[in-house]
């Protein structure tokens, strides 16, 4: 028997009498999987995962993530959760599932956590980071890794750009077109543009995003960075509340997620990766 969350992500305890819930970090390469959901006949993250997990608990696990990724996106720290009777310690856990896993999934660190946790609905921020190499030729060893422009971006107007999206916006021009959400509301907490040499990474942290939303962002920007749209698009786009208007949706191989954030009380060891951490007493 599985917890049954309930409305905000709160948990019925009695779904979870006698089971231990655990959290894990999982890092992977996206690059040869249809995604993180499970799918027919197509090789997935949760896929592999699931089956691992199950094999070190000798029983059959259905997992929870903390924001499912796409075909080809990657993850510095994807968070799931499970519940299971199997009691492990930690590092139990941690080494053989990755046994059992291929050499592009690896689980980073597990965890017991209150039964009230759940990856999706305990997050409160999430970040993303998509990567841009501009140079004049293409990197065989990035090519799964950033999205090539052969060609220099206007990174002071991309980043002009990009100052319309921080705070609470109906994001409709930059959801998917079958994109299932509720509501198209969210709140950007930063969207920082950082150029290395060749390589310019967006950053990019929300209470949560719908489909597409960090690659049409993307997509976006980078359109205004190539000086074939005004700075006043993306200002525009969130007025008009249009997919249809929305410009081009980037690639997904730059897209990686890096993390979602949790309540302290969890005491999830989790990594920063140098990034702008979203605690709900510092969001604007």
């Amino acid at each position: 028997m599985r917890g049954v969350v309930l409305e905000e992500g709160r948990v019925d305890p009695s779904a979870t009498a006698g089971l231990i819930r655990m959290a894990m970090g999982i890092e992977y390469d996206g690059s040869a999987f249809h995604g993180w959901q499970l799918q027919d006949g197509a090789r997935s993250v949760q896929g592999e995962v699931e089956a691992a997990v199950s094999r070190v608990a000798d029983q059959p696990i259905r997992i929870h993530c903390a924001g499912r990724t796409d075909r080809g996106v990657h993850a510095l720290e994807q968070v799931i959760h499970f519940d299971t009777q199997a009691q492990r310690p930690d590092r139990s856990w941690v080494l053989g599932t990755n046994v059992n896993l291929p050499p592009d999934v690896a689980v980073v660190w597990a965890r017991p956590v209150d039964p009230a946790f759940h990856a999706r609905f305990s997050a409160t921020a999430r970040h993303y980071l998509y990567r841009i190499l501009s140079r004049g030729t293409r990197s065989p060893l990035d090519r799964d890794r950033a999205v090539w422009l052969h060609q220099e971006l206007d990174v002071e107007r991309m980043r002009a750009a990009a100052l319309p999206l921080i705070g609470v916006h109906d994001f409709s021009s930059f959801r998917a077109q079958g994109c299932q959400a509720k509501s198209p509301v969210r709140r950007i907490h930063y969207c920082d543009l950082v150029q290395e040499g060749e390589l310019l990474e967006l950053r990019i942290c929300a209470n949560g995003f719908l489909h597409h939303m960090v690659r049409n962002i993307a997509g976006v920007l980078v359109t205004i960075g190539r000086g074939e749209a005004e700075i006043s698009w993306i200002g525009d786009l969130l007025a008009i509340r249009d997919r249809t208007r929305g410009g081009v949706t980037a690639p997904p191989q730059g897209l990686f997620f890096v993390r979602a954030d949790y309540p302290e009380s969890f005491d999830l060891p989790q990594r920063p990766y140098g990034i702008r951490l979203a605690f709900p007493d510092t969001l604007p």
